[in-house]
C-alpha cells in the first residue's frame, strides 16, 4: 500500500476527486481484457495536465511506486494489469482534440481520446486515419500508440507507429521532452517517437500525440470469397499479393469462427463452408474495379466455390462489423476466452493455419482460427474454462506450440497484441538472449528505477501464464 506520506502528496497534485484507493475503486482497474491475470492497484490516479503528470512521475520516481498508464483496458496482453501494484494512471481528463491541422494533414490529440470519436471528427473534414483496431469504439489513442495497434486496414495502410509523427511525454524522473513533429521528414538524432510507440508504457507517459493523416478514398468495394478447403483459402491471400495487389483489408475466418459469429450477428453469413476471405479494396473508381476484378480471378484459380460483392455498403458495414465481433462471438462458447495473434510470412499462412488446426486435434481444444491474413497475422482463439485446471494445462502447451511453430516459420509470438505480462515469457524465444539484453539497457537508460509498467515484456521464469493476485 502506498505511505501516507505519498497518498497526500498524490492528492495535493490531482486533488482528493481524482484520487482513489477504496478497495472497491482499485478492484476496478485490476484487470483488463486479458483472461487470468488480475492485480490490486494501490491507488488510481486522473491528472487533468501533462504539469500533473510530472509531478506524480517525480514523485513515484522518489518513492519508487510504480506506475501504470491506462487507457480503456481493451488491453490483451496484460499490458495494463498492475501485476506490482502502484499508482493506475487515468487519462479521462486529457480526452481533447487540440487541433485537425488540414494545411498540414495531421491532428493532435490528448491520449485519452477515443479512437473511433477521432476518427469521426477526421472524417468529417473529408481525411483518413486508417488504424483501425477491433476496439476503436471504446479503445484511447493514447492504448493505441503505447500498444501499436493494428486493424483490418493495416495490410495496405501499416499500423499505428505509421502515423505517429510526434509526441509529448514524460520521463521518468519527470521531465517533459517532446518528438518529432508536424513534418515530412526530420533525421535529428535518435528516432525517440518510434522508440516510443508499441513500447507499453514501459518507458515514458504520453500526454499527446500528433498523428499523420490522408486524404479519404474515393471508393471501396468488399467482397466474400468462400472456400472449402482452408489450403486453397491461405494460398489465395499470398496469390493476391504476388499479383502485385495490395487490399486494404483481407481477412481469413475459419468454419468455427463462421459459425459464432454468424449465431452472434445474424447477417446471413455462410456457414456450410471451411472458410471465407474478407477483402476489400479502396481508391480511385477505376483502380478498385480492376484490383476487384483480379482478385475474384485469383480466388477462382485457387478453387474459390463463391465469391460474393457486397450490394450497399449497408452490406460491406455489416461484414465488417461481424468481422470486428469474431472476439466477442467466440467469448460466448466459454467462460474464459484466450485471443492470440501469431503471426507469419504471408506465404506460410496455409502452413500456419494446418499447424493450428493439427495442435487444436492433439490437445481436444476449442480453437477458432480468424485474423489479418493479409499480412500473415492470425488470431487463434480458445475457448476454455479457467476453472477446469487440466483444460488450461492443455491450453497452455497448445499455444507454447502455435508460437514455436509461428517462429519456425519466420513468424513472430505477435503482431498487434503486445508483450506485456500475458507473453513475457516467451519473448526471448523470438529475441534471443542478445536481444533481451539490448532492451533492457535501454529500458535501464530511461527507467533506471524501474517504476514504469514494472513485470511487462521481459520475462521472470515462469513459461505459463498465471493469475497474480495482490
Amino acid at each position: 500500500m502506498l505511505s501516507n506520506i505519498v497518498k497526500e502528496k498524490l492528492i495535493s497534485i490531482v486533488t482528493k476527486e481524482n484520487f482513489a484507493d477504496s478497495k472497491t475503486e482499485r478492484l476496478v482497474y485490476s484487470y483488463d481484457a486479458t483472461p487470468n491475470f488480475q492485480s490490486m492497484p494501490d491507488a488510481v490516479v486522473a491528472p487533468s495536465n501533462t504539469a500533473e503528470v510530472s509531478e506524480i512521475l517525480k514523485l513515484c520516481n522518489e518513492y519508487n511506486v510504480p506506475i501504470v498508464p491506462r487507457g480503456s483496458g481493451t488491453n490483451l496482453c496484460a499490458g495494463t494489469c498492475p501485476t506490482e501494484g502502484g499508482v493506475v494512471l487515468l487519462f479521462k481528463h486529457m480526452n481533447k482534440i487540440i487541433e485537425i491541422d488540414e494545411d498540414n494533414l495531421t491532428i493532435t490529440v490528448q491520449p485519452g481520446v477515443i479512437t473511433l470519436d477521432m476518427i469521426h471528427a477526421i472524417e468529417e473534414k473529408g481525411l483518413f486515419y486508417p488504424p483501425d483496431p477491433s476496439s476503436m469504439k471504446i479503445s484511447t489513442i493514447g492504448g493505441n500508440i503505447n500498444e501499436n495497434s493494428g486493424g483490418l486496414r493495416g495490410l495496405k495502410y501499416g499500423v499505428t507507429r505509421d502515423y505517429v509523427i510526434g509526441l509529448e511525454a514524460v520521463l521518468p524522473n519527470g521531465d517533459i521532452i517532446r518528438t518529432g513533429g508536424k513534418l515530412a521528414k526530420d533525421v535529428a538524432g535518435y528516432d525517440l517517437t518510434r522508440l516510443f510507440v508499441g513500447s507499453e508504457g514501459t518507458l515514458v507517459v504520453i500526454t499527446e500525440a500528433t498523428l499523420k493523416l490522408i486524404p479519404m478514398p474515393e471508393t471501396r468495394k468488399t467482397m466474400l470469397a468462400l472456400y472449402q478447403d482452408l489450403g486453397a483459402a491461405a494460398k489465395s491471400v499470398s496469390k493476391i499479393i504476388a499479383n502485385k495487389i495490395i487490399p486494404t483489408t483481407l481477412e481469413f475466418l475459419d468454419q468455427p469462427t463462421l459459425k459464432v459469429v454468424e449465431d452472434f450477428a445474424q447477417i446471413g453469413l455462410p456457414t456450410n463452408v471451411q472458410a471465407v476471405l474478407l477483402i476489400e479494396q479502396d481508391g480511385p473508381l477505376e483502380v478498385v474495379e480492376r484490383d476487384m476484378k483480379k482478385i475474384a480471378e485469383v480466388c477462382k484459380a485457387e478453387h474459390a466455390v463463391s465469391i460474393q460483392v457486397a450490394a450497399t455498403e449497408e452490406e460491406a458495414d455489416a461484414l465488417r462489423t461481424a468481422r470486428r465481433a469474431a472476439l466477442s462471438a467466440v467469448a460466448r462458447l466459454k467462460p474464459t476466452t484466450i485471443l492470440e495473434d501469431a503471426t507469419v510470412p504471408r506465404s506460410e499462412i496455409a502452413n500456419m493455419v494446418q499447424a493450428i488446426n493439427d495442435i487444436t486435434e492433439k490437445y481436444h481444444l476449442t480453437i477458432c482460427t480468424f485474423g489479418h491474413a493479409g499480412d500473415g497475422n492470425l488470431h487463434p482463439t480458445c475457448a476454455t474454462d479457467a476453472r477446469n485446471h487440466e483444460e488450461m494445462e492443455r491450453v497452455e502447451k497448445a499455444f507454447a506450440e502455435i508460437f514455436e511453430k509461428a517462429i519456425e516459420l519466420g513468424g513472430t509470438i505477435t503482431g498487434e497484441h503486445g508483450v506485456g505480462a500475458m507473453k513475457a515469457p516467451y519473448l526471448e524465444w523470438k529475441l534471443k538472449a542478445e536481444g533481451i539484453a539490448a532492451m533492457k539497457a535501454i529500458k535501464q537508460a530511461f527507467d533506471p528505477n524501474n517504476i514504469m509498467n514494472p513485470g511487462k515484456v521481459f520475462a521472470k521464469d515462469s513459461k505459463k501464464r498465471v493469475v497474480i493476485t495482490r
